[in-house]
C-alpha cells in the first residue's frame, strides 16, 4: 500500500526542510512525497529540487502562483499512491 503525500509550498524556507525531515523519518516507506512549489519567491524552488535529487520518493513540481487549494489540487492530480495525505509546509508530523 502506498501513501501519497502532498505539501505545497510557498514562502516557508525555514520550515521545509524540518517539515520535508520528518516525511523522510517516518517509519512507514512506502510513500510518495510530491512537493509543489507554487512559485515562492525565496528560496524553497531549489529546496524542493534539493529534496527530489537526494530521495527517489520524491518529486518536485513547479507552478504559477494560484493559491495552496491549487498546489494540493496539482498533487492530487499527480498522486499515484492507494491514499493521499496532506503536510502543511510549515508544520512537520511524528515519525509513526
Amino acid at each position: 500500500m502506498k501513501f501519497s503525500i502532498i505539501v505545497p509550498v510557498y514562502n516557508v524556507e525555514k520550515y521545509l526542510d524540518k517539515c520535508v525531515q520528518s516525511i523522510v523519518d517516518q517509519t512507514y516507506e512506502n510513500l510518495e512525497i510530491i512537493i509543489i512549489d507554487d512559485s515562492s519567491p525565496d528560496n524553497c524552488p531549489a529546496m524542493c529540487d534539493a529534496w527530489a535529487e537526494r530521495d527517489g520518493r520524491f518529486r518536485a513540481v513547479h507552478q504559477k502562483n494560484a493559491g495552496v487549494s491549487a498546489a494540493r489540487n496539482t498533487g492530487m492530480r499527480l498522486a499515484k499512491g492507494d491514499y493521499i495525505a496532506f503536510v502543511d509546509c510549515d508544520d512537520w508530523i511524528d515519525c509513526d
